[in-house]
């Protein structure tokens, strides 16, 4: 999609709904601070909660006669422990019971991309897509790069994915997090080659969670990432769970803005 006429750029923003900004009002707020895309995370909340973010976000779009799309993210095959969620390594498909239910109400609800976490190679892509034929409701499936599998696959991956999320987090702990800044602008640069829609995501403004400024890494690593090519960039814990959603919105379309002004009209946008 792209940005409304009120937008001043051309990056997307992704926010993450979640009990931090799972109201009303925090919602409206974010879509003034030119959120465009809407997460609804079903690794956590109750198909409940989500229908309920998922009917405000709608309403609160139309009010402000913007178009704001909402992506429905598959938990797939994940283990809990201290470092919080990762890969579950017994797991050979990235499709989980619960990622069939979940897809169900997702379709039936209407959300409009699908994302599909733990990607391994191009059949779980198409294995996701063979399910929605079976539901007869089809919508883009995001391809989740956060295994070294993943990444060994990537080409495959590209080609038959409708978008590709660059998931650092997870990423950095399936390989040596060094690697991570390097992998991330080989992915990049492959989907723009391709035409596809690219997305950086994970920790961008972490410690806006609990602060109300990020720090001058943060602000650096989302430059870079718009710079690098970057069709869109996503906030997680910092809208859904963290103490300043709005202003982690705001702050990241100010990046954006200065970002996209040293790039002036240098490269061509894939918006989702």
């Amino acid at each position: 999609m792209k940005k409304d006429m009120r937008n001043t750029s051309n990056t997307q923003i992704i926010a993450t709904i979640g009990p931090a900004s799972r109201n009303e009002s925090v919602i409206r707020e974010m879509a003034q601070c030119h959120m465009d895309l809407a997460r609804l995370n079903f690794s956590h909340g109750t198909h409940k909660e989500h229908e309920t973010s998922f009917r405000w976000v709608r309403k609160i779009a139309e009010e402000l006669g913007k178009r704001i799309l909402i992506i429905q993210d598959l938990s797939g095959p994940r283990d809990e422990d201290i470092r919080g969620h990762h890969f579950h390594e017994g797991s050979v498909i990235a499709i989980t019971e619960k990622d069939k239910k979940d897809l169900a109400f997702g379709l039936k609800l209407g959300v409009n991309y699908v994302a599909l976490s733990y990607v391994g190679n191009a059949d779980d892509v198409l294995a996701l897509k063979r399910l929605m034929e079976k539901n007869g409701i089809e919508r883009p499936v995001i391809a989740k790069i956060e295994r070294s599998e993943a990444v060994k696959n990537i080409n495959a991956i590209i080609e038959v994915a409708d978008a590709v999320m660059v998931a650092r987090g997870d990423l950095g702990l399936s390989l040596p997090p060094e690697k991570v800044p390097f992998i991330q602008d080989m992915i990049i640069k492959k989907c723009n080659h391709a035409g596809k829609s690219v997305i950086t995501a994970t920790q961008m403004l972490y410690s806006m969670v609990h602060e109300k400024t990020p720090t001058r890494a943060e602000v650096s690593d989302v430059a870079h990432a718009i710079m690098a090519g970057s069709d869109a960039v996503m906030l997680s814990e910092e809208t859904a769970i963290g103490e300043y959603p709005v202003e982690a919105v705001a702050m990241m379309e100010r990046i954006i803005v200065e970002a996209e002004a040293h790039l002036g009209k240098s490269r061509a946008h894939h918006p989702l």
